[in-house]
C-alpha cells in the first residue's frame, strides 16, 4: 500500500484485480467518468482486461488503484510517459462513481501520486491535462500544486460543442516549496 485515508487506500494494481476492475467500474462505465476522461461510453471484458494487463508491463508507468473501504476498486491513479533522461511523467486520474467524487478523494489521490512522483521517482516535471468542462478536476489539480501553464482551444469534443483542453504541471522545486522543503 502506497497511503491510506478514512479507510480508503491507494496501492499499486496487481494482476489480480483485472477482473474486479472491470467488474466493479466498466459494468456499465459511469457516463461522467468516460466524459471526464474522454474515453468511450462501452468496452468488452477482453478490452478492458488485456489493457489492464498490459499496463502492469508497460515500462515507464505506475498504475495504482483507489479501494474504498468496503474493498471496491473505486479509482485509477497513473503515472506514465516517463522519461528518464528529462526526468518528467504525465499524470492522470479516474474516480469511476459519482458517488466518489466531490469527498476529497481525487485531490488526496493526486496528492499521494504527485508526492511518489517526486519523492520515489525523482521527477523534476509532471504535468496532466484537463478538460475545461471539470471545473472541480482543476480546482483539486491547482490545489496539489499544479499551475495551468496553456490552453488548448477547441481542441475537445463534448457532445455536439468544442471544448479547451487546460494544460498544467508542477515542477520540482515547486513541489519543494510545497511540502516545506
Amino acid at each position: 500500500m502506497i497511503a491510506e485515508r478514512d479507510g480508503y487506500c491507494i496501492r499499486f494494481a496487481r494482476a489480480d484485480d483485472a477482473a474486479n476492475y472491470y467488474e466493479q467500474n466498466y459494468c456499465p462505465l459511469d457516463p461522467e467518468a468516460a466524459r471526464l476522461t474522454g474515453c468511450k461510453a462501452e468496452f468488452t471484458r477482453e478490452e478492458v482486461v488485456s489493457f489492464f494487463q498490459r499496463s502492469l508491463q508497460e515500462e515507464g508507468r505506475y498504475f495504482f488503484l483507489i479501494v474504498a473501504p468496503d474493498g471496491r476498486i473505486v479509482g485509477e491513479s497513473v503515472i506514465n510517459e516517463v522519461d528518464p533522461v528529462l526526468r518528467c511523467a504525465n499524470f492522470r486520474i479516474c474516480l469511476y462513481h459519482s458517488s466518489q467524487r466531490g469527498k476529497g478523494i481525487g485531490t488526496w489521490a493526486t496528492e499521494v501520486t504527485r508526492d511518489f512522483a517526486f519523492e520515489t521517482l525523482r521527477l523534476h516535471r509532471l504535468s496532466l491535462d484537463v478538460y475545461a468542462f471539470n471545473p472541480r478536476a482543476e480546482r483539486a489539480y491547482a490545489k496539489a500544486g499544479f499551475r495551468r501553464e496553456g490552453v488548448l482551444r477547441d481542441a475537445v469534443r463534448d457532445g455536439d460543442a468544442y471544448a479547451d483542453v487546460i494544460l498544467m504541471s508542477l515542477l520540482e522545486d515547486e513541489w519543494r516549496a510545497l511540502k516545506g522543503r
